[in-house]
């Protein structure tokens, strides 16, 4: 069977190419998309990643396909349902970051209550070792957290918000009960509503997936019953947030200060000039990479290319895994297979 890569970087090739000794693999530095799967038009399976897009026409342009493996746990880049019905398998990377991307939320927390980056740029544009106002923080400590999805990610931040003596609150469209009574958050951990979530929280952070239902979830409807100076946190899914409606948070002082690894409609971005060019943007894209692009200019507003998975622990587990599962699909024994 032939096999294609996409999206995956000269030294990761030779990482797969030492797992998948004498297979009939071809690799590509570019994405997967509309404009690139004529470069797959032979192969029986394809490897990519969260930057590229496999719709209804890419599906149609690779008439051999029979199995995709994306290196991700998200596979909303993936139009699953018309994949099964031409008889496509879609495996995931189930699990590779839920104690990487809890860590990275707390860095973003923390790189905004203490005013890090003001600090570092202040001491590289000046070389002067003086502090001023500007850089007074604010503990965690006692700061009540709300956390919305408490899948394995939510449950590691609720676990690392315990060691800054935080009060956790949490919503979750189904609520492990068992999870708080196991790990005796009794004070200091309780499910609530999303609208009490929000309301209460001195910080909030995301960790939900992004389904149909869960697009904008943060709207402007929410952000109006949050805390005055409430900060946010976004390393889940940049569609998770009416961007539109973060912009206005961020300029009425609602949100005092936003960290995200993700945006909303964030591959164009990754696209750039590109993708502007290429006859594929939407007039609601070139919206939102508007106010993308304002937001990068906010003082209070630091934003990460999406790399909270990113570390050698979790980069080695995900290509392990991805080769698990195309082996496995090799092998007649699929595993990993997203539903």
């Amino acid at each position: 069977m032939k096999i294609v890569f996409f999206d995956v970087l000269k030294i990761e090739q030779s990482v797969f190419a030492g797992y998948l000794g004498g297979a009939d693999v071809t690799y590509f530095e570019e994405k997967l998309n509309e404009n690139s799967a004529e470069k797959a038009k032979d192969a029986d399976v394809v490897c990519i990643f969260v930057t590229s897009t496999i719709n209804k026409k890419v599906i149609d342009a690779l008439p051999n396909l029979k199995f995709i493996a994306t290196r991700s746990t998200g596979f909303d880049h993936i139009d699953c349902a018309y994949a099964a019905s031409k008889g496509i398998k879609v495996s995931n990377v189930p699990a590779y970051g839920s104690h990487t991307v809890a860590e990275f939320a707390f860095t973003l927390m923390l790189s905004l209550s203490r005013n890090i980056i003001k600090a570092n740029n202040y001491i590289t544009e000046s070389e002067d070792f003086n502090y001023f106002g500007e850089m007074e923080g604010f503990d965690l400590n006692g700061k009540t957290l709300g956390i919305i999805g408490t899948g394995k990610i939510g449950k590691n931040v609720v676990k690392i918000a315990e060691g800054f003596n935080m009060k956790v609150i949490a919503y979750d469209l189904h609520p492990d009960l068992a999870f708080a009574k196991e790990n005796n958050f009794k004070n200091n951990f309780m499910y609530k509503s999303l609208a009490e979530v929000v309301s209460e929280a001195d910080i909030i952070t995301l960790h939900a997936p992004c389904n149909k239902e869960d697009i904008h979830l943060i709207n402007k409807e929410k952000i109006s019953l949050m805390k005055k100076g409430v900060y946010l946190i976004n390393t889940a899914r940049g569609e998770l947030i009416d961007t539109e409606a973060l912009v206005w948070g961020l300029k009425e002082g609602i949100i005092a200060g936003f960290g995200a690894d993700v945006l909303e409609d964030e591959k164009p971005l990754k696209d750039g000039v590109n993708f502007l060019a290429s006859g594929l943007a939407t007039d609601e894209d070139k919206r939102i990479i508007g106010l993308n692009h304002e937001l990068m200019k906010m003082p209070n507003v630091i934003i990460t290319p999406h790399i909270a998975f990113y570390t050698r622990e979790a980069v080695a587990l995900i290509q392990k895994t991805t080769v698990d599962n195309i082996q496995g699909f090799l092998n007649d024994s699929p595993i990993n297979l997203v539903k």
